[in-house]
């Protein structure tokens, strides 16, 4: 039994070490030290997380609420790793209304396919701080036997995609669909299918999953953006430090009606909509210094429409 106790509590003391030697390094391997000090803490309350949502899901998912498990183990990793790093995500709903409904209303509804936009690995986190009751992500089936986290995830009711195999994903996304109609669950897809890893504010291309979903369930698109947070995390220079990070839910974007042949125009018209918040975000994080000006009094600068062209 003591073995365990040590090997629980290594982590705990590496990353401390870690911490504290940070403060008398020179900027180089200080930044270094704090960057390996985030990232064992991350993996460590994502443990944790895993291993709350199996121990926490058996009984939920027997009771009836297994759309709610990611939910709860969401919560319990934001608070986590606020606690022991100072990184989070400010969520808020954009006033704006399409079809008469805001953002901050879509947060309410039932089901709805959210599409956000991927930087980092600390995405999961901006998920814990975002994600509304009866939701699950989508995720790569070999996640699926991954101990604790493939366990969790299977409880939490995920939607398990083959890449590379097309028959077994449009297989997933057509159960996905069912489930959405029936048990009213909502799932969230990040269509640029990878990570960024951008410095700037940028958007890959689309990739049409989500859509085909949201089309095939009857059901809205709802988008999220999160602010480009190199000013957090950077993952290439391995750079982190202590913040919060702005999350813009927008109007949902309706696709009542819709088949598949208004499957790119929803596309554009969904990054487009990101895109714009994207560029807006990026201007008031921290007051504009972030390699951005503010925007001009007409609302668009040089540096918008440059980046508009390049997206």
């Amino acid at each position: 039994m003591g073995w365990l106790v040590y090997i629980a509590a290594a982590p705990a003391a590496i990353t401390m070490f870690l911490r504290f030697i940070a403060f008398v390094l020179p900027p180089g391997p200080a930044q270094m030290a704090s960057f390996v000090a985030f990232t064992i803490t991350s993996f460590v309350m994502l443990l944790f997380a895993a291993i709350y949502g199996i121990v926490a899901g058996i009984p939920m998912r027997l009771l009836g609420y297994g759309g709610c498990v990611q939910w709860t183990v969401g919560r319990a990793f934001q608070w986590g790793m606020w606690l022991t790093t100072g990184v989070t995500f400010r969520v808020t709903g954009s006033m704006k209304r399409e079809g008469g409904v805001t953002g901050e209303d879509a947060l309410g509804m039932r089901p709805v396919v959210f599409v956000g936009n991927h930087q980092t690995e600390m995405d999961v986190l901006m998920l814990g701080c975002m994600f509304p009751q009866w939701c699950s992500v989508t995720a790569k089936k070999s996640l699926k036997w991954t101990p604790f986290l493939g366990q969790f995830m299977t409880l939490s009711k995920t939607v398990f995609l083959d890449r590379a195999n097309r028959a077994s994903s449009r297989a997933a996304f057509d159960g996905a669909a069912a489930t959405m109609r029936t048990e009213r669950q909502s799932v969230f897809i990040f269509p640029e299918g990878t990570r960024s890893y951008a410095e700037a504010p940028m958007l890959l291309p689309f990739k049409k999953g989500a859509f085909h979903l949201a089309v095939q369930a009857q059901v809205p698109i709802v988008p999220v953006v999160c602010a480009n947070y190199d000013n957090v995390l950077n993952v290439k220079k391995r750079r982190v430090r202590p913040g919060t990070v702005d999350v813009t839910i927008l109007p949902p974007i309706s696709t009542k009606g819709c088949t598949k042949d208004d499957i790119d125009s929803l596309v554009e018209k969904t990054r487009t909509a990101m895109m714009d918040e994207l560029i807006r975000l990026s201007h008031v994080t921290d007051e504009g210094k972030h390699g951005m000006p503010l925007p001009s009094a007409s609302g668009v600068d040089d540096a918008t429409r440059e980046l508009r062209k390049r997206n």
